[in-house]
């Protein structure tokens, strides 16, 4: 249904497969930045989710310059999946939280390969300004930009017990100006945050009527050495089965609009660090039935919407 694919979403890699005509892979890249909410300027404590990783999944180590990582990454995903194409994708912690100019020379590096046609930077809404965002929207005319926010959920109650360290409507602030300069926007979410059904449908209504360009699901989980894995081992909370975050990501996808790209619907959760739920470890058996129960209701995205 979506980008000559069989797919009852708009998938991001389909999609950038038929915008550019070639496999186009993401290089995920660590610059060794940090997190307000983890150096002490918010709280030193961080998400309850994050591990000491900033959230990053892939094996490069930043004692690699960006060059030496675009490099290592752009042979690898080569080999790997016959990709043709890259996007330099700053992933781990906030990849705004530095000067200016500092930032100027890490996104150039990271453009240092003719086969990288995009730039995507993963951060937080409150560590970007005009002066960030005008450095940022300088690319958009020579690569595919994207910035990445992680909101989590719209629900204020939920990003305080998460120790987020802002609110909703601080990346409704972000959101908008980012839009403002014309670059494309993907908002992470995470399903089982201590919501209900209809909270966690309100999010995924308010970014249906944002018309965020893309998307990023991901589930709840508890990696080692992170305060959720405490809460977990304490019984103070539940993960989703399988089967019921299978029906929520369905549901969810029912509200977005078609245009919007489907970046992630599931992911590894760092297996070797994945403490519960242990389903989120099969991701590729996690898709497989997501598809199946789009089949199943007769259903796709946006048919809410």
């Amino acid at each position: 249904m979506y980008n000559n694919t069989d797919k009852r979403y708009n998938q991001y890699s389909a999609y950038l497969k038929n915008k550019f005509g070639v496999k186009v892979y993401k290089i995920t890249l660590d610059a060794g930045f940090s997190c307000p909410n983890r150096d002490g300027t918010i709280s030193t404590g961080g998400c309850i989710f994050c591990d000491e990783g900033g959230s990053f999944s892939q094996a490069h180590s930043n004692l690699l310059t960006i060059e030496q990582q675009v490099e290592e990454g752009i042979k690898t995903l080569s080999t790997r999946f016959k990709a043709e194409k890259f996007m330099s994708y700053f992933q781990a912690y906030s990849n705004t939280y530095r000067p200016v100019k500092e930032l100027e020379k890490i996104y150039n590096s990271a453009l240092c390969n003719d086969k990288i046609i995009g730039l995507s930077i993963g951060t937080r809404p409150d560590c970007v300004d005009e002066e960030k965002l005008n450095l940022i929207a300088g690319y958009k005319d020579d690569y595919y930009t994207w910035i990445e926010y992680g909101l989590q959920s719209i629900h204020n109650k939920t990003l305080k017990k998460i120790n987020r360290g802002h609110d909703f409507d601080c990346f409704l602030r972000a959101y908008e100006k980012t839009k403002e300069k014309g670059i494309n926007v993907c908002v992470h979410v995470i399903l089982g945050l201590w919501e209900t059904q209809d909270e966690i449908m309100q999010t995924a209504q308010k970014l249906a009527e944002l018309k965020v360009d893309g998307i990023k699901i991901h589930m709840l989980c508890a990696l080692e050495n992170t305060k959720l894995a405490s809460i977990y081992e304490k019984g103070e909370i539940s993960f989703m089965t399988e089967d019921e975050y299978v029906n929520m990501v369905c549901d969810f996808l029912e509200y977005l609009p078609k245009n919007t790209t489907i970046h992630r619907l599931a992911g590894n959760g760092l297996k070797k660090k994945l403490i519960a739920p242990r389903w989120l470890g099969a991701k590729l058996d996690c898709l497989n039935k997501i598809d199946r129960e789009l089949i199943r209701r007769n259903s796709y995205q946006g048919i809410k919407n």
